[in-house]
């Protein structure tokens, strides 16, 4: 199977999407939605390192619809034609940053990690696949943008690379919070909040009591969660996001993308939304992924008529609470920006995440050529993107 797909010539992506400007070849790379399923669930079971956002259910619904976000392409390694050891969803780099360069970008799979997933029992061979197939498809970098920098899927690219006389060339990076959830819960909190600030919560939290008895209700099966992924999506665009034009529900691609993906996911036990209450009144929602032993915090909305008592830092107390106390979960992703105001004070880790180029050929001068152009991309758009930052900096406190 490994053979044949290598050699097949798959169909080129079609309308605005397309890569027509790139030099890298389609020739060689399999369209995502033909990746057998079965198959990539089987992997999903076996990696080396979890992703919520790489899951195929998620993934094949953010490349059918999302907007912006599909007709991406899958480099994959088999070990023989019915078992898949690794797959990283593709685009272009002439489509990821408008640069007209060979080489391929990990696929943004609307949430911020793009691990790839690689078979822990064949994690080396996997990523030799993956590389080999780069190549064969006319790449001269694999970009892999947004991935876990001290996981076992980065430490088997830089272990193959080395044994070539390559490394991994990390092009930014920074730390984001993560909650270890193996831990006493009312310990972590006190530690992380003190005394004082657990105080004004739990005031604000009587206070919002007087709106109704507060629930925290948790959405786990199919049926629960396309309800309550409504509400969710009805919270999300009555705040700063909806007025941003950023919620989910503004755009009908979006929008069905994140119906199917849930309802996908919930059939395995790999979502749940939970839901904050006052009395029949949900004041914060939060869509929450499950893969191997990780959650993954995705997105937050909130009713901001009840912004003074906080109601996204109560929802976000419930659920810590809540994962500390299922013994299938060790580690929580926060998968949020880097110093974010309202998720870093409470969870207290931190994650590694970064943008990582790994070169294809030893001594490539391209592989200079694409640092550099993604070094002068970078420093031109630096100053806007701090400016808006800074922006969504204070609307996120202000929620």
């Amino acid at each position: 199977m490994a053979d044949i797909a290598d050699t097949s010539t798959v169909r080129r992506a079609s309308g605005k999407d397309a890569d027509t400007r790139t030099p890298v070849s389609g020739g060689v790379l399999t369209p995502l939605a033909g990746i057998s399923a079965r198959q990539w669930h089987a992997l999903s079971t076996r990696a080396a390192e979890p992703n919520g956002y790489y899951l195929p259910d998620w993934e094949l619904a953010v490349n059918a619809s999302a907007q912006g976000r599909g007709n991406a392409t899958a480099l994959g390694a088999w070990r023989d034609a019915s078992t898949l050891i690794g797959l990283v969803p593709v685009i272009s780099m002439w489509r990821a940053y408008r640069i007209p360069l060979p080489a391929l970008v990990s696929a943004d799979p609307y949430g911020t990690l793009s691990t790839p997933l690689l078979d822990a029992d064949m994690a080396e061979e996997a990523v030799a696949g993956i590389l080999r197939r780069a190549r064969r498809a006319g790449a001269r970098a694999l970009i892999l943008r947004a991935t876990s920098l001290d996981g076992a899927a980065m430490k088997a690219f830089a272990d193959v690379l080395h044994r070539g006389g390559m490394q991994p060339l990390v092009l930014q990076s920074h730390v984001r919070a993560c909650l270890d959830a193996t831990g006493d819960v009312d310990a972590l909190l006190r530690e992380a909040l003190g005394a004082k600030k657990l105080k004004e919560l739990r005031r604000q939290r009587n206070r919002l009591a007087e709106h109704g008895a507060i629930q925290f209700d948790v959405a786990r099966t199919p049926t629960e969660v396309t309800a309550a992924i409504e509400t969710f999506l009805v919270l999300e665009a009555s705040g700063w996001k909806g007025q941003r034009g950023t919620a989910l529900s503004q755009d009908d691609g979006d929008a069905t993308f994140i119906r199917r993906a849930t309802s996908a996911l919930a059939e395995t036990g790999q979502c749940e939304i939970v839901t904050l209450r006052a009395g029949e009144t949900p004041v914060a929602a939060a869509i929450v992924l499950r893969h191997q032993d990780r959650a993954f915090y995705f997105k937050l909305g909130v009713d901001e008529r009840f912004a003074k008592f906080s109601p996204g830092v109560q929802l976000t107390l419930e659920l810590t609470q809540h994962l500390c106390a299922d013994p299938a979960i060790a580690t929580v992703d926060s998968t949020a920006s880097p110093d974010h105001p309202m998720i870093n004070p409470i969870w207290r880790g931190r994650l590694a995440i970064g943008d990582v180029l790994i070169p294809l050929r030893r001594n490539d001068p391209v592989v200079a050529l694409i640092r550099a152009a993604l070094a002068l991309r970078d420093a031109i758009r630096k100053p806007a993107r701090r400016m808006v930052h800074l922006i969504r900096k204070r609307q996120e406190r202000s929620a």
